[in-house]
């Protein structure tokens, strides 16, 4: 029986097609969390993400923002995500990031990290770091190409 998902081997071959999009350490105080403390207050949260985009269709040709994944766009859904109100789990966060990243026609896969750094005095974070494939993605790095 083969697996329905990609090996690693596969899914390198398909990112190595890429160009890797990055916003590293987005602070936003979000509503989030299960613990009474939690809940009093919006609490800091740091977000690192990748976008990978078909190198085919993200090398621009006239230097137009236009022709390529734009970083407002990451920006616009972390904030969409966080004012739809009180979350219970980052891992509830980070995936519906993930779907509205992966939404997008030119982003082939996403990696999303949430960390909430205030959370324990003795650590510097605690947090969950998600990677996902659009379903589509070998069709999409292998259409025909200019």
């Amino acid at each position: 029986m083969t697996s329905p998902f990609p090996s690693p081997h596969a899914v390198s071959a398909l990112l190595a097609q890429c160009r890797r999009l990055f916003l590293r350490g987005l602070q936003v105080q979000a509503s989030i969390g299960i613990h009474g403390f939690e809940r009093e207050a919006p609490q800091r949260m740091r977000f690192d993400i990748d976008l990978y985009v078909p190198l085919h269709t993200s090398t621009p040709q006239r230097d137009a923002i236009e022709e390529v994944v734009d970083y407002d766009f990451v920006r616009q859904v972390v904030h969409r995500a966080v004012g739809q109100g009180h979350i219970g789990l980052q891992e509830t966060l980070g995936d519906a990031i993930l779907d509205a990243l992966l939404a997008h026609p030119g982003v082939v896969a996403a990696r999303v990290a949430t960390s909430k750094p205030d959370v324990y005095p003795d650590c510097e974070a605690v947090g969950v770091e998600t990677f996902r494939l659009r379903p589509n993605a070998a069709a999409l790095l292998t259409e025909a190409q200019p």
